[in-house]
Order: C-alpha cells, then sequence, then structure tokens
C-alpha cells in the first residue's frame, strides 16, 4: 500500500513527490523503529523551492522500511493471535481440595446381659396343673364293679419299674406298705378334700409331709399287695375313702386316662 502511494506520488510535482517521499520514510521507519546497518545510505539530498537542500529516503531505504514493516505486521498479527488463543482457552479449573476422611463412628456397645448373635430364648409353655400318672401305661381296667365288687381306680399297665408321677401339686399324706391289699402305696393330699393314691409299687421315692409338683416321680411301678402282675392302680377320693371315676375327674382336667 505504502509503495503504491509513493508510484502514485511521482507523477506530481518535484516538490511534492519529495514531501510525500520524506513522509513515507519517516513514517515507516518510525513505524518500525529500525535502523539500516551495513553502510546503506539512508536519504538522497533534494534541493526544495526555497533552494534548501532537504533529505530524502532512497530507493532501498524505502525497500527496507518496506520489508521491515511487513515483519512488524506479521508479528504484530502473531501476537494479538496468541492474546486471542489465550483468551478462548479457558484457565485451568482450580483442583478440588480433597475430602477429609469422616472418622469411623464408634460401634454400639451391646445391651448388657444380651450377647451379640443370640436369639432371645422362646418363653417355655406354661406348666400343666394336672398330669397322666403314668402316660406310658396302657389301660387295662377302669373304674366299676368286677367280679362282684366295686374296682375303684383306673389300673394303667406297663413294664415294670416304669415311673409313676403326681397327678397333680400336693402334699404326701402316707408312703408304704400302710393299707391291706394296697401294698406299697403313696396317698397325696391336693387341697379341697381331693386325695390321689397310688397302688402295687415297686418302690416308694418320697415321704410323709413332702410337697409335689405335677409330674414328679413319687414312686415305681410293681405288683406288691393284692396283685396279678406289675401295673399302677390309681384312685381318686373326694372325702378320705371316697373314691370316684378317676377318668372323668381327670378329664374335667384336661387328661385323658383311656376309661
Amino acid at each position: 500500500m505504502r509503495l503504491a502511494a509513493l508510484t502514485a506520488g511521482a507523477h506530481r510535482r518535484p516538490e511534492q513527490k519529495a514531501a510525500h517521499l520524506r513522509q513515507a520514510a519517516a513514517a515507516t521507519l518510525a513505524v518500525t523503529g529500525l535502523a539500516l546497518t551495513g553502510g546503506a545510505t539512508l536519504h538522497d539530498a533534494v534541493t526544495g523551492p526555497d533552494g534548501a537542500e532537504q533529505a530524502v529516503p532512497t530507493p532501498a531505504a524505502l525497500a527496507n522500511a518496506e520489508a521491515l514493516a511487513e515483519r512488524a505486521e506479521a508479528a504484530s498479527a502473531a501476537g494479538r493471535s496468541a492474546q486471542r488463543t489465550a483468551a478462548a482457552s479457558p484457565a485451568a479449573a482450580p483442583s478440588a481440595p480433597t475430602a477429609s476422611p469422616t472418622p469411623d463412628k464408634p460401634s454400639p456397645s451391646p445391651s448388657p446381659g444380651k450377647s451379640a448373635g443370640t436369639a432371645t430364648p422362646t418363653s417355655r409353655p406354661a406348666a400343666k396343673a394336672w398330669v397322666d400318672p403314668m402316660p406310658e401305661g396302657r389301660t387295662t381296667s377302669c373304674f366299676g364293679r368286677r367280679w362282684g365288687k366295686l374296682h375303684a381306680g383306673i389300673d394303667l399297665a406297663a413294664a415294670s419299674g416304669t415311673r409313676v408321677r403326681a397327678a397333680g401339686a400336693g402334699t404326701v399324706v402316707t408312703a408304704g406298705a400302710n393299707y391291706s391289699g394296697y401294698g406299697l402305696s403313696v396317698l397325696i393330699d391336693h387341697g379341697n378334700g381331693f386325695y390321689t393314691h397310688y397302688a402295687h409299687l415297686s418302690r416308694v421315692s418320697v415321704e410323709p409331709g413332702d410337697r409335689v409338683t405335677p409330674g414328679q416321680t413319687v414312686g415305681a411301678e410293681g405288683s406288691t399287695g393284692n396283685s396279678t402282675g406289675p401295673h399302677l392302680h390309681f384312685e381318686v377320693h373326694d372325702g378320705m375313702w371316697n373314691q370316684v371315676d378317676p377318668a372323668a375327674w381327670m378329664a374335667a382336667r384336661g387328661v385323658d386316662l383311656g376309661c
């Protein structure tokens, strides 16, 4: 552009041409801020209208100034491009601070009296108030008339020595050979005038005055007294020696004796 302007100025008057050249050279050299080296001549002497000698840039100086200007323009463009690239590039995101580890919570201590992993035991069913005196026994004779007289109890047969149990809670009245025909027997008072009697035992396991609970062993099955074989003769008394049907009395208390 500047060279084209210089060429166009060639058709002007000599003094205008000289002034234009001086301005172009000065502008070019001022923009570049550089000087020629190696002994190159920077200007020619031209006589002005007033007869005074003026310096104008030589063609070599102009060409050199143009080259310098182009390099400066290229450098400026490169600088602007670098600035745009830097502005477009996102700033490095600051690294997020590392979260401090959360301290582990202490494990809760087990409750006193309970061990970890131990299941709470299931409550046992309530104990029965009345039980079968010899559940292993087979019913061989019920309460009623037999051989012309009253059979006042129930006979339960099992192997000799089978355990005999108290039918309910009470107090032992007698234990041993105390009544004719019964052999070794145990009589228990259950209160309210009711008694149970266990006869023909091979041995007794309690003594008079003992407190017994339902199912507690009171003796062993045998064949003592008026007996034809090992069995338990079981009686219920509603009042002393007032025998009643043990099957009906025990059934009313939830125990089936098979009669």
